[in-house]
């Protein structure tokens, strides 16, 4: 693994901000102050956390099971916590393989966590940026077969990308990295739903003034947009909270402000 790079506790970072809102404990004063701030501005914040963490839960045991996927490549993994890939997918199919990724050094320095892989399977983590996914693909190949399909899961991660062209072309690089089979799962940040009531909307601006890593939300089309080529699984684009729901109930989950979906290439 990567040696550590300095941890930089002057503003906070999404990773630990996200790790405050899920429960953790593994942030800084400036994480929990911005979290608590947001979170008095628009109180879905935690919805949304929890959201796009069982988003990841069904999106794995899908893909590990139905699928039949045994390699996963995370993006943007943020700090451990609860059900993390490898544990999802190692339930299902223990001889799975998982590499995560983030850029936030505090993630590299608790990787041990992330790395206790079934001993079927296998686990490793490397400190990189989404935006270089050449530098990700050369070290994720010590791990993952590429001539094999991969799982491709960039939760929480496409909107701190802030141009579309460069979105299409991080995406096109992965995706060219991987057979047929593949998959790619995208969880995003987007304002459709604040419907005029601009809390969530003045809660994002004020995110982005004082974060060392601001996000741009983007419409359900041009998420849908980042799909082009594959297979999109059904029920396609759709809040987290309503993509495959689980349980017994016939009602459907209240939405979240938040897109999931997944997609298979062909």
């Amino acid at each position: 693994m990567t040696e550590n790079p300095p941890i930089d506790t002057s503003v906070p970072h999404s990773a630990r901000v996200w790790n405050h809102l899920l429960g953790g404990k593994d942030n800084y004063e400036v994480d929990r102050q911005a979290a608590e701030q947001f979170r008095a501005m628009f109180p879905q914040i935690v919805d949304i956390a929890r959201a796009d963490r069982a988003f990841l839960g069904r999106a794995v045991r899908h893909l590990a099971g139905e699928a039949g996927v045994r390699q996963f490549l995370d993006i943007g993994t943020g700090l451990p916590t609860m059900d993390n890939t490898h544990e999802v997918a190692q339930r299902t199919a223990p001889e799975a393989r998982i590499v995560y990724v983030d850029n936030d050094p505090l993630v590299l320095v608790h990787a041990r966590a992330l790395l206790a892989s079934s001993p079927e399977g296998a686990c490793d983590y490397v400190h990189g940026d989404l935006r270089h996914p050449e530098a990700i693909l050369d070290k994720a190949a010590a791990t993952l077969d590429f001539t094999r399909p991969v799982a491709i899961m960039l939760l929480g991660v496409v909107h701190f990308v802030h141009d579309d062209d460069e979105v299409r072309r991080i995406l096109t690089r992965l995706l060219d990295a991987v057979p047929a089979g593949s998959h790619l799962a995208i969880t995003h940040a987007t304002l459709d739903f604040d419907k005029g009531r601009t809390a969530q909307a003045e809660a994002q601006a004020d995110w982005n003034e004082k974060s060392a890593n601001p996000m741009v939300p983007r419409g359900r089309d041009a998420i849908a947009g980042f799909f082009d080529g594959l297979e999109l699984l059904p029920p396609g684009v759709v809040s987290m909270s309503r993509w495959r729901p689980e349980g017994d109930s016939r009602a459907e989950p209240a939405e979240v402000p938040g897109y999931g979906a997944v997609g298979r290439k062909v």
